[in-house]
């Protein structure tokens, strides 16, 4: 029979070895799998972590082990390439960091044994991620086994695959359940025998034959809808010889069936059910990606406390425990390999492999809907005919592989509505920041409108947008200010417009979590992305957080915002609440200021005199929190970044006239802020076709996006457009634009 040894203990780890040891070293370092050596180097900004070959070494005594034919290496994530050693010979090779890979040692294996795992993140042409805003982390991140096995075996080598796919097929109120599996040494006289469990494991259904496949009948099945009622049935595959089990292996499955349409969204089972959810990336607060089994839990919590319905597992292949936990809790996923920024030539091979692994490896899932080919992938332009080559043919791979899905990629902004790439995958969404990269929050409903217009047969999605929020706070929440008070007018807004067009097939947050991204100098605190709806040590939700619970949740609850913004200047201070209940009533030191009745998001005017305890009602459900009166503005809740040339309070910006804190687009409607451009204020606009920040091209849309920054928002990213700009230049910029008048 199958036993699985878990190898997590124990390992020896240097990153200062140059070669495989052929001994023990005594002055390496000892960890526990999982493991990552960027931990912290990964999320403290400056983009300097560690990147290299690192060994990690672990004795292993076969007479520890359990007797058996064949033993196989199982390595479920070693970040980004890794080379297996066993007593100082080669045994595999792998690229590709997030995937489940296995090597059989067994004829290497002695009594004594050296096990060695070299495993290098270092930049590598062939291998994706190569360019991308997340940090990527070096190491043995997730579990190391040994799976040992009878000489006849389900097969162990089939692109780390569980060695059994099963296809379940509605027809009325029975389900047909087509289950395949793989045999390793299948001899002759060999049966295979088929089961099927119900969710309280009871048997519904058995056939055993000396086929490798089978089909099975589940009368009156369950239907596997979703969050309302993720119902698995399992299916268990046994190799039976001489009337014994030798090797068995299971695995949950869902019965359900999905369309996706261009008007009327997600169709779940042959009812509408709107994907309105999250993405989400693996990695946490000083310990990277090395998550245990309690992490994956909690996220899964915290995502399902805000109502969604959906997770984008961006932008690579994640654990297998926690597509297991989108099953159980009926989270409907978009899943994708890391394909992304910029597309290579060299890596095609490496992309064909990396989506090979992440279908057959996941296929049993019943939580995936689509395979994700791309994210962002035409920042060099979309019309490169090797780039449009290698997407149609992972297109076709997919439904090669997986009849029963379809695919999609995430388009960039600028990507052209018209552009020949989004004609390759099956439905389309695109990542758009509008309210934050540019434009205004008011462009991102009204795009989609016009890009369901032109393309009224592509179902079309919101596969990424957000805005950026630390503790920094305001009562007067302006675009680019990375204030908490911003991030939520930014999210009610986008739930307002992207949540009543059903036509929308999924939209998702860009982010749930803060996650590392050490190249990124913003915000105040470097080296992290700061948009997600919680912070990335999972303990604090913003205000954001409980703008989608009042949306999505059915759970009864109040909010009231901005409980980290206590002591304001003004007089009379706005107060949000967010709730699901239809009436809110808030109290000031226990004094009613009014009961209001809205959809979700509740606005109150409050006196601000001395200390306020304010309390919110919405049926049963209360909430507290306090303002204070102040005098003077508290430094403490403005932003300070640490490397800025100019921070935007800094600037002069008389009432009536320009500054640097104000949008392009206005200035440009002005005679004289147009002439501005024929001197240093020209320089800093990109010219169309030419590249700028990260390898983007430069065309009408983005042309239309970069008119929706603010002057000094565009000066802090002009360093990668080869224009630098002193404190000098910007306050010589900016007393020219305060002469300049405003349009009424």
């Amino acid at each position: 029979m199958r036993t699985i040894y878990n190898l997590n203990a124990k390992w020896a780890f240097t990153k200062q070895a140059n070669a495989v040891p052929k001994e023990l070293p005594d002055n390496w370092i000892w960890v526990n799998l999982p493991h990552t050596w960027n931990g912290i180097d990964g999320q403290d900004g400056g983009n300097d972590y560690y990147r290299n070959t690192c060994y990690y070494a672990k004795q292993i005594d076969k007479t520890d082990l359990p007797t058996t034919d064949c033993y196989y290496l199982e390595i479920q994530g070693a970040n980004s390439s890794a080379d297996v050693y066993l007593n100082g010979k080669h045994l595999a090779h792998h690229d590709g960091g997030y995937s489940t890979w296995r090597a059989d040692i067994t004829p290497h294996l002695t009594r004594d044994n050296l096990l060695v795992v070299a495993v290098d993140n270092s930049h590598n042409e062939k291998v994706y991620p190569q360019f991308a805003d997340f940090t990527f982390y070096g190491g043995l991140y997730r579990d190391v086994n040994l799976v040992c096995v009878n000489k006849s075996h389900f097969s162990l080598d089939y692109y780390g695959g569980p060695g059994v796919k099963i296809t379940p097929k509605i027809a009325g109120k029975d389900a047909e359940v087509h289950i395949e599996t793989w045999v390793t040494n299948h001899k002759e006289g060999q049966s295979i025998r088929y089961t099927i469990y119900d969710a309280e494991d009871k048997k519904v259904t058995e056939s055993e034959t000396d086929k490798t496949e089978a089909m099975l009948e589940i009368k009156n099945v369950h239907l596997w809808h979703g969050r309302k009622d993720p119902y698995l049935y399992k299916a268990e595959v046994e190799l039976i010889e001489d009337g014994k089990v030798i090797d068995n292996i299971s695995s949950r499955f869902g019965c359900r069936t999905f369309e996706i349409h261009p008007e009327n969204g997600f169709i779940l089972n042959g009812e509408q059910y709107p994907l309105r959810g999250v993405c989400r990336h693996q990695d946490r607060l000083d310990i990277g990606n090395a998550l245990l089994p309690e992490h994956h839990d909690e996220d899964m919590q915290l995502i399902c406390e805000t109502g969604s319905t959906t997770i984008r597992l961006a932008h690579y292949q994640h654990d297998q425990y926690f597509y297991d936990l989108c099953d159980e809790y009926g989270m409907v996923v978009w899943a994708e390999i890391p394909y992304i920024s910029q597309h290579n030539p060299a890596a095609n091979e490496n992309t064909i492999s990396q989506m090979k692994e992440l279908v057959i490896q996941n296929y049993n899932h019943p939580s995936i809907v689509v395979w994700g080919l791309s994210n962002e992938i035409t920042m060099k332009g979309d019309r490169d005919p090797d780039l449009l080559r290698n997407h149609q043919i992972l297109n076709d791979l997919c439904h090669e592989l997986d009849s029963t899905r379809l695919t999609t990629v995430a388009a960039v902004s600028p990507c052209p509505v018209d552009s020949p790439y989004l004609k390759i995958p099956d439905v389309v969404s695109y990542n758009h920041y509008f309210g934050w990269y540019g434009g205004d929050v008011s462009m991102n409903g009204p795009w989609f409108d016009d890009f369901h217009k032109k393309h009224p047969d592509i179902p079309i999605g919101c596969s990424e947008y957000g805005c950026e929020a630390l503790n920094w706070h305001t009562s007067r929440p302006d675009q680019g200010d990375y204030t908490e008070e911003y991030q939520a007018y930014y999210h009610e807004e986008l739930i307002k417009q992207l949540f009543s067009r059903k036509y929308l097939w999924a939209t998702h947050v860009w982010n749930m979590f803060d996650f590392g991204a050490d190249a990124r100098n913003e915000g105040g605190t470097n080296g992290r992305n700061h948009k997600g709806l919680v912070t990335i040590d999972r303990k604090y939700k913003k205000d954001s957080f409980y703008a989608y619970k009042a949306y999505l949740s059915d759970e009864p609850f109040v909010h009231i915002c901005g409980k980290r913004y206590i002591n304001r200047v003004e007089d009379m201070t706005k107060v949000t609440v967010y709730s699901n209940q239809p009436e809110v009533e808030l109290l000031a030191n226990g004094v009613s200021l009014g009961k209001k009745k809205a959809k979700c998001f509740f606005y109150f005017d409050v006196p601000n005199k001395g200390r306020t305890v304010l309390t919110a009602v919405a049926g049963k459900q209360k909430d507290e929190s306090v303002i204070n009166k102040v005098e003077k503005f508290d430094e403490s809740y403005r932003m300070r970044e640490k490397t800025a040339i100019l921070n935007w309070f800094d600037i002069t910006a008389p009432e009536g006239y320009f500054s640097l804190n104000d949008k392009i687009e206005d200035i440009l409607k002005t005679t004289r802020g147009t002439l501005l451009f024929m001197g240093l204020f020209g320089k800093m606009i990109p010219k169309k076709g030419e590249k700028v920040m990260g390898g983007f091209e430069m065309n009408d849309s983005m042309m239309k996006m970069l008119g929706g920054f603010t002057v000094l928002r565009l000066a802090g990213m002009v360093g990668t457009m080869g224009l630098k700009l002193t404190k000098e230049d910007l306050l010589d910029l900016n007393a020219k634009l305060n002469k300049i008048k405003k349009k009424e």
